[in-house]
């Protein structure tokens, strides 16, 4: 096993009701745990913004620290 760091900070935005799930990834694992579900969020492919899955909230909550909005 390895570790690696983003060498970029990652958009991202809340899942909601509203985002088409035709266009989100998500797990196996993730949808055997409930989600979609309120607190979990969307990450952005920023060189190619159909590219679209799901960060569990355990996951993001345990990983990822707000930086800015744009």
């Amino acid at each position: 096993m390895a570790f690696y760091r983003k060498k970029k900070l990652q958009e991202m935005t809340p899942w909601t009701d509203n985002i088409p799930m035709g266009f989100l990834s998500v797990s196996a694992a993730d949808k055997a745990n409930g989600s979609p579900k309120k607190g979990d969020m969307i990450a952005i492919n920023p060189k190619d913004t159909s590219d679209m899955w799901l960060v569990a909230k355990d996951f993001f909550d345990d990983n990822y620290e707000w930086v800015t909005d744009i």
